[in-house]
C-alpha cells in the first residue's frame, strides 16, 4: 500500500525538535471601524501605521481600509501573543507590518516591541494576515528555535 504521507521519505522524518510555539495572538477588525476612525480623527494612521505602512496601504485605492485594518490586526494579533497589551513605552510604530517583493507580509519590530519580545525567548515571528471587504484578521505565531 504507498503511503499516505506527504513527505518524500516517511522514515526520515523529523519527528523530534527542540524548536517551540511560545505564544500566539489573533485578532479581528471591522473594516468599517478603521475607515470611520481615519476619517473621523486622521491623525490615529500617523500615530499607529509608520509611513511605509500609509504609503502601502494609501497605494491600494479602494481596499485601502482593508489594508489598514489587516495591519491593525497585526498588531493586535502581535500584543497579544507578547501577553502584555499595550502598555508602558511601547509605541504603535514599533511594530510594523512589512512585506517582502511577493508581497508575503512580516513584522519588524523595534524599540520597546523588540525588548518586550526578547524577554519572552521568541526569536521568530509568523504572522498571517487576511481580509474581506468587511473583516480584516491576523494571526501572530513567536516561536522559539533553538
Amino acid at each position: 500500500m504507498p503511503s499516505r504521507s506527504r513527505q518524500p521519505n516517511p522514515e526520515s522524518a523529523r519527528i523530534w525538535s527542540s524548536d517551540m510555539i511560545v505564544s500566539t495572538g489573533i485578532d479581528i477588525v471591522e473594516v468599517y471601524r478603521i475607515r470611520e476612525t481615519i476619517d473621523r480623527t486622521p491623525r490615529f494612521a500617523e500615530r499607529v501605521f509608520t509611513a511605509a505602512e500609509r504609503a502601502y496601504c494609501d497605494g491600494k485605492g479602494a481596499a485601502a481600509f482593508q489594508s489598514y485594518a489587516g495591519r491593525f490586526a497585526a498588531k493586535e494579533a502581535f500584543l497579544k501573543a507578547l501577553k502584555t497589551g499595550w502598555r508602558g513605552k511601547l509605541s504603535w510604530t514599533d511594530i510594523e507590518v512589512v512585506s517582502d517583493p511577493e508581497g508575503v507580509p512580516s513584522l519588524k519590530i523595534t524599540n520597546e516591541a523588540a525588548r518586550l519580545m526578547d524577554a519572552t525567548g521568541a526569536t521568530d515571528i509568523h504572522l498571517s494576515i487576511s481580509h474581506t471587504k468587511d473583516h480584516a484578521v491576523a494571526q501572530v505565531i513567536l516561536e522559539k528555535r533553538s
